[in-house]
Protein backbone atom coordinates (compact mmCIF):
# COMPACT_ATOMS: atom_id res chain seq x y z
CA UNK A 1 0.00 0.00 0.00
CA UNK A 2 1.37 3.45 -0.94
CA UNK A 3 1.81 6.45 1.34
CA UNK A 4 -1.34 8.05 -0.05
CA UNK A 5 -3.80 5.45 1.23
CA UNK A 6 -2.91 5.62 4.97
CA UNK A 7 -2.59 9.40 4.73
CA UNK A 8 -6.05 9.69 3.22
CA UNK A 9 -7.51 7.39 5.86
CA UNK A 10 -5.84 9.35 8.66
CA UNK A 11 -7.09 12.60 7.13
CA UNK A 12 -10.69 11.46 7.61
CA UNK A 13 -10.42 9.51 10.87
CA UNK A 14 -7.85 11.57 12.79
CA UNK A 15 -8.00 15.06 11.30
CA UNK A 16 -11.58 15.67 10.19
CA UNK A 17 -13.38 13.48 12.71
CA UNK A 18 -11.03 13.52 15.70
CA UNK A 19 -9.30 16.90 15.61
CA UNK A 20 -11.64 19.21 13.70
CA UNK A 21 -14.86 17.39 14.64
CA UNK A 22 -16.17 18.26 11.20
CA UNK A 23 -19.89 18.01 10.57
CA UNK A 24 -21.35 15.02 8.67
CA UNK A 25 -22.05 17.37 5.74
CA UNK A 26 -18.39 18.45 5.55
CA UNK A 27 -17.16 14.85 5.77
CA UNK A 28 -19.60 13.77 3.06
CA UNK A 29 -18.52 16.61 0.76
CA UNK A 30 -14.81 15.81 1.25
CA UNK A 31 -15.48 12.09 0.77
CA UNK A 32 -17.25 12.71 -2.54
CA UNK A 33 -14.37 14.89 -3.72
CA UNK A 34 -11.79 12.21 -2.94
CA UNK A 35 -13.83 9.50 -4.63
CA UNK A 36 -14.10 11.57 -7.80
CA UNK A 37 -10.40 12.44 -7.69
CA UNK A 38 -9.24 8.84 -7.17
CA UNK A 39 -11.45 7.53 -9.98
CA UNK A 40 -10.12 10.22 -12.31
CA UNK A 41 -6.52 9.45 -11.28
CA UNK A 42 -7.14 5.74 -11.87
CA UNK A 43 -8.21 6.51 -15.45
CA UNK A 44 -5.26 8.79 -16.05
CA UNK A 45 -2.51 6.62 -14.52
CA UNK A 46 -3.93 3.10 -14.99
CA UNK A 47 -3.24 2.47 -11.29
CA UNK A 48 -5.74 1.22 -8.74
CA UNK A 49 -6.60 3.86 -6.11
CA UNK A 50 -4.88 1.89 -3.33
CA UNK A 51 -1.67 1.82 -5.42
CA UNK A 52 -1.59 5.57 -6.08
CA UNK A 53 1.16 7.62 -4.46
CA UNK A 54 1.23 11.28 -3.50
CA UNK A 55 3.50 12.01 -6.46
CA UNK A 56 0.81 10.62 -8.78
CA UNK A 57 -1.52 13.41 -7.66
CA UNK A 58 0.71 16.25 -8.76
CA UNK A 59 -0.40 19.69 -9.89
CA UNK A 60 -0.86 18.66 -13.57
CA UNK A 61 -3.25 15.85 -12.66
CA UNK A 62 -5.14 18.01 -10.13
CA UNK A 63 -5.46 20.75 -12.76
CA UNK A 64 -6.76 18.24 -15.29
CA UNK A 65 -9.23 16.93 -12.70
CA UNK A 66 -10.58 20.44 -12.05
CA UNK A 67 -10.99 21.01 -15.79
CA UNK A 68 -12.75 17.64 -16.03
CA UNK A 69 -15.24 18.74 -13.38
CA UNK A 70 -16.25 21.79 -15.38
CA UNK A 71 -16.12 20.35 -18.90
CA UNK A 72 -17.30 16.76 -18.46
CA UNK A 73 -19.44 17.01 -15.32
CA UNK A 74 -20.71 20.55 -16.02
CA UNK A 75 -19.84 21.70 -12.49
CA UNK A 76 -19.96 25.41 -11.75
CA UNK A 77 -16.92 27.43 -10.71
CA UNK A 78 -18.26 27.41 -7.14
CA UNK A 79 -18.37 23.60 -7.10
CA UNK A 80 -14.90 23.42 -8.66
CA UNK A 81 -13.55 25.71 -5.93
CA UNK A 82 -15.24 23.66 -3.21
CA UNK A 83 -13.57 20.48 -4.57
CA UNK A 84 -10.23 22.30 -4.71
CA UNK A 85 -10.65 23.44 -1.08
CA UNK A 86 -11.09 19.80 -0.02
CA UNK A 87 -7.97 18.79 -1.96
CA UNK A 88 -5.98 21.65 -0.42
CA UNK A 89 -7.07 20.53 3.05
CA UNK A 90 -5.84 16.99 2.35
CA UNK A 91 -2.49 18.19 1.01
CA UNK A 92 -1.91 20.55 3.96
CA UNK A 93 -2.43 17.54 6.21
CA UNK A 94 -0.08 15.43 4.06
CA UNK A 95 2.63 18.11 4.20
CA UNK A 96 3.07 17.50 7.94
CA UNK A 97 3.32 13.73 7.56
CA UNK A 98 5.37 13.47 4.37
CA UNK A 99 7.93 16.27 4.06
CA UNK A 100 9.72 14.19 1.41
CA UNK A 101 6.85 15.11 -0.95
CA UNK A 102 7.01 18.81 -0.08
CA UNK A 103 7.71 19.98 -3.64
CA UNK A 104 4.70 18.15 -5.10
CA UNK A 105 2.46 19.26 -2.24
CA UNK A 106 3.46 22.91 -2.54
CA UNK A 107 2.68 22.97 -6.26
CA UNK A 108 -0.79 21.56 -5.57
CA UNK A 109 -1.39 24.08 -2.78
CA UNK A 110 -0.41 26.85 -5.20
CA UNK A 111 -3.34 26.05 -7.52
CA UNK A 112 -5.65 29.08 -7.15
CA UNK A 113 -9.41 29.13 -6.85
CA UNK A 114 -11.19 30.16 -10.02
CA UNK A 115 -12.79 33.57 -10.14
CA UNK A 116 -16.39 33.80 -11.28
CA UNK A 117 -19.15 36.33 -11.88
CA UNK A 118 -21.32 36.96 -8.83
CA UNK A 119 -24.93 37.26 -9.94
CA UNK A 120 -27.50 39.08 -7.85
CA UNK A 121 -29.35 36.84 -5.45
CA UNK A 122 -32.87 35.68 -6.20
CA UNK A 123 -35.65 36.19 -3.68
CA UNK A 124 -39.45 36.25 -3.56
CA UNK A 125 -41.68 39.28 -3.28
CA UNK A 126 -44.62 39.33 -0.86
CA UNK A 127 -47.21 38.35 -3.54
CA UNK A 128 -44.95 35.49 -4.62
CA UNK A 129 -44.56 34.26 -1.04
CA UNK A 130 -48.33 34.38 -0.57
CA UNK A 131 -48.86 32.39 -3.77
CA UNK A 132 -46.31 29.77 -2.73
CA UNK A 133 -47.84 29.44 0.74
CA UNK A 134 -51.27 28.95 -0.81
CA UNK A 135 -50.04 26.22 -3.19
CA UNK A 136 -49.97 23.18 -0.83
CA UNK A 137 -53.30 21.37 -0.47
CA UNK A 138 -53.94 21.79 3.25
CA UNK A 139 -56.74 19.23 3.19
CA UNK A 140 -53.95 16.59 3.13
CA UNK A 141 -51.28 15.74 5.73
CA UNK A 142 -48.40 16.39 3.35
CA UNK A 143 -49.95 19.69 2.29
CA UNK A 144 -50.16 20.90 5.88
CA UNK A 145 -46.59 19.80 6.50
CA UNK A 146 -45.35 21.57 3.37
CA UNK A 147 -47.22 24.75 4.28
CA UNK A 148 -45.56 24.75 7.71
CA UNK A 149 -42.16 24.07 6.11
CA UNK A 150 -42.43 26.91 3.58
CA UNK A 151 -43.70 29.39 6.18
CA UNK A 152 -40.95 28.44 8.65
CA UNK A 153 -38.23 28.68 5.98
CA UNK A 154 -39.38 32.03 4.58
CA UNK A 155 -39.71 33.58 8.05
CA UNK A 156 -36.59 32.24 9.76
CA UNK A 157 -34.17 31.85 6.84
CA UNK A 158 -32.96 28.46 8.07
CA UNK A 159 -30.69 26.50 5.74
CA UNK A 160 -31.96 23.26 4.19
CA UNK A 161 -29.74 21.19 6.51
CA UNK A 162 -31.07 23.14 9.50
CA UNK A 163 -34.67 22.54 8.45
CA UNK A 164 -34.17 18.80 7.96
CA UNK A 165 -32.32 18.59 11.28
CA UNK A 166 -35.11 20.18 13.35
CA UNK A 167 -36.71 18.05 16.04
CA UNK A 168 -40.05 18.53 17.76
CA UNK A 169 -38.37 19.88 20.90
CA UNK A 170 -36.52 22.56 18.88
CA UNK A 171 -39.76 24.55 18.59
CA UNK A 172 -40.66 26.72 21.60
CA UNK A 173 -44.09 28.33 21.34
CA UNK A 174 -44.48 29.92 24.77
CA UNK A 175 -43.40 33.42 25.75
CA UNK A 176 -40.59 34.51 23.46
CA UNK A 177 -41.46 31.90 20.82
CA UNK A 178 -38.44 30.75 18.85
CA UNK A 179 -36.81 27.89 16.98
CA UNK A 180 -33.46 26.49 18.07
CA UNK A 181 -31.08 24.86 15.61
CA UNK A 182 -27.50 23.69 15.28
CA UNK A 183 -26.23 25.68 12.33
CA UNK A 184 -23.21 25.72 10.07
CA UNK A 185 -19.94 25.51 11.95
CA UNK A 186 -21.70 23.76 14.86
CA UNK A 187 -23.07 27.10 16.08
CA UNK A 188 -26.21 26.92 18.18
CA UNK A 189 -28.69 29.57 17.05
CA UNK A 190 -32.16 30.67 18.12
CA UNK A 191 -34.50 32.56 15.79
CA UNK A 192 -37.71 34.28 16.95
CA UNK A 193 -41.03 33.30 15.42
CA UNK A 194 -43.84 35.59 14.29
CA UNK A 195 -47.38 35.24 15.58
CA UNK A 196 -48.58 33.72 12.30
CA UNK A 197 -45.77 31.15 12.26
CA UNK A 198 -46.46 30.26 15.90
CA UNK A 199 -50.14 29.62 15.12
CA UNK A 200 -49.33 27.36 12.14
CA UNK A 201 -46.65 25.43 14.04
CA UNK A 202 -48.89 24.98 17.09
CA UNK A 203 -51.54 23.38 14.89
CA UNK A 204 -48.91 21.27 13.14
CA UNK A 205 -47.36 20.04 16.39
CA UNK A 206 -50.79 19.02 17.67
CA UNK A 207 -51.26 16.92 14.55
CA UNK A 208 -47.65 15.73 14.45
CA UNK A 209 -47.79 14.48 18.06
CA UNK A 210 -44.21 13.20 17.96
CA UNK A 211 -41.69 12.51 20.69
CA UNK A 212 -39.26 15.33 21.59
CA UNK A 213 -36.41 14.00 19.44
CA UNK A 214 -38.54 13.02 16.45
CA UNK A 215 -38.10 15.08 13.26
CA UNK A 216 -40.33 18.15 13.16
CA UNK A 217 -41.07 17.79 9.44
CA UNK A 218 -40.98 14.04 8.68
CA UNK A 219 -41.61 12.16 5.48
CA UNK A 220 -44.81 10.19 5.00
CA UNK A 221 -43.00 7.19 6.53
CA UNK A 222 -41.82 9.12 9.58
CA UNK A 223 -38.19 9.44 8.48
CA UNK A 224 -36.29 12.71 8.31
CA UNK A 225 -36.77 14.62 5.06
CA UNK A 226 -33.73 14.90 2.81
CA UNK A 227 -32.62 18.06 1.01
CA UNK A 228 -33.63 16.50 -2.29
CA UNK A 229 -37.09 15.76 -0.92
CA UNK A 230 -37.54 19.39 0.14
CA UNK A 231 -36.43 20.62 -3.28
CA UNK A 232 -38.88 18.25 -5.00
CA UNK A 233 -41.74 19.50 -2.81
CA UNK A 234 -40.83 23.13 -3.50
CA UNK A 235 -40.67 22.44 -7.24
CA UNK A 236 -44.14 20.89 -7.12
CA UNK A 237 -45.65 23.83 -5.25
CA UNK A 238 -43.75 26.27 -7.47
CA UNK A 239 -45.57 24.90 -10.51
CA UNK A 240 -48.93 25.29 -8.76
CA UNK A 241 -48.21 28.79 -7.47
CA UNK A 242 -46.98 30.02 -10.86
CA UNK A 243 -50.47 29.54 -12.33
CA UNK A 244 -51.81 32.40 -10.21
CA UNK A 245 -48.57 34.41 -9.84
CA UNK A 246 -46.95 34.52 -13.27
CA UNK A 247 -43.80 36.30 -12.04
CA UNK A 248 -42.78 33.01 -10.41
CA UNK A 249 -42.25 31.51 -13.87
CA UNK A 250 -39.01 33.47 -14.15
CA UNK A 251 -37.67 32.23 -10.81
CA UNK A 252 -36.34 28.96 -9.45
CA UNK A 253 -37.42 28.22 -5.90
CA UNK A 254 -34.98 26.41 -3.62
CA UNK A 255 -34.49 26.37 0.15
CA UNK A 256 -31.74 28.95 -0.29
CA UNK A 257 -34.09 31.28 -2.20
CA UNK A 258 -36.42 31.14 0.80
CA UNK A 259 -33.42 31.96 3.00
CA UNK A 260 -32.64 34.97 0.79
CA UNK A 261 -36.30 35.96 1.00
CA UNK A 262 -36.19 36.03 4.80
CA UNK A 263 -33.10 38.23 4.70
CA UNK A 264 -34.62 40.67 2.20
CA UNK A 265 -37.79 40.98 4.27
CA UNK A 266 -35.67 41.93 7.27
CA UNK A 267 -33.70 44.42 5.18
CA UNK A 268 -36.86 46.06 3.85
CA UNK A 269 -38.12 46.33 7.43
CA UNK A 270 -35.09 48.46 8.25
CA UNK A 271 -33.16 45.84 10.23
CA UNK A 272 -29.41 46.49 10.40
CA UNK A 273 -27.15 44.19 8.39
CA UNK A 274 -25.27 43.06 11.52
CA UNK A 275 -28.55 41.83 13.03
CA UNK A 276 -29.41 40.06 9.77
CA UNK A 277 -26.00 38.34 9.90
CA UNK A 278 -26.77 37.07 13.42
CA UNK A 279 -30.28 36.04 12.32
CA UNK A 280 -28.92 33.96 9.42
CA UNK A 281 -25.92 32.59 11.31
CA UNK A 282 -23.31 34.20 9.04
CA UNK A 283 -19.75 33.86 10.26
CA UNK A 284 -18.80 37.18 8.67
CA UNK A 285 -20.95 40.31 8.40
CA UNK A 286 -19.48 40.87 4.91
CA UNK A 287 -21.48 37.85 3.70
CA UNK A 288 -24.68 39.77 4.41
CA UNK A 289 -23.71 42.55 2.01
CA UNK A 290 -25.01 40.48 -0.91
CA UNK A 291 -28.50 41.54 0.16
CA UNK A 292 -27.56 45.21 0.07
CA UNK A 293 -26.29 44.78 -3.49
CA UNK A 294 -29.56 43.16 -4.56
CA UNK A 295 -31.90 45.61 -2.82
CA UNK A 296 -33.16 48.23 -5.28
CA UNK A 297 -35.46 49.78 -2.66
CA UNK A 298 -32.53 50.74 -0.42
CA UNK A 299 -30.66 52.18 -3.40
CA UNK A 300 -33.66 54.27 -4.47
CA UNK A 301 -33.99 55.62 -0.92
CA UNK A 302 -30.32 56.60 -1.02
CA UNK A 303 -30.89 58.29 -4.38
CA UNK A 304 -33.81 60.27 -2.97
CA UNK A 305 -31.68 61.48 -0.05
CA UNK A 306 -28.95 62.75 -2.39
CA UNK A 307 -31.30 64.76 -4.67
CA UNK A 308 -31.08 68.54 -4.46
CA UNK A 309 -33.86 70.33 -2.49
CA UNK A 310 -35.47 71.84 -5.61
CA UNK A 311 -35.68 68.47 -7.38
CA UNK A 312 -39.05 66.79 -7.51
CA UNK A 313 -38.74 63.46 -5.60
CA UNK A 314 -39.10 60.14 -7.37
CA UNK A 315 -37.72 58.54 -10.51
CA UNK A 316 -38.29 59.94 -13.99
CA UNK A 317 -41.43 58.58 -15.61
CA UNK A 318 -41.89 59.11 -19.34
CA UNK A 319 -45.13 60.91 -20.28
CA UNK A 320 -48.03 59.09 -21.83
CA UNK A 321 -47.31 58.69 -25.54
CA UNK A 322 -50.69 60.06 -26.62
CA UNK A 323 -50.46 63.15 -24.40
CA UNK A 324 -46.89 63.70 -25.57
CA UNK A 325 -48.15 63.68 -29.16
CA UNK A 326 -50.87 66.25 -28.41
CA UNK A 327 -48.48 68.50 -26.49
CA UNK A 328 -46.05 68.45 -29.38
CA UNK A 329 -48.64 69.76 -31.86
Amino acid sequence: MSALAPTLQAFFTEHLTGQRQASPHTIAAYRDTMRLLLRFAEQQTAKEPSALNIDDLGAPLIGAFLDHLQRERSNSARTRNARLAAIHSLFRFAALRHPEHAAVIQRVLAIPAKRFDRALISYLTEPEIDALLAAPDRSTWTGRRDHALILLAAQTGLRASELTGLNVNDIHLGTGAHVSCLGKGRKQRITPLTRNTVAVLRTWLTERAGLPHDPLLPSAHGARLSRDAIERRLAKHHTTAARDCTSLNAKKITPHVLRHTAAMRLLHAGVDSTVIALWLGHENVETTRIYLRADLVTKEQALARTASPDTKPGRYTPPDSLLAFLEAL
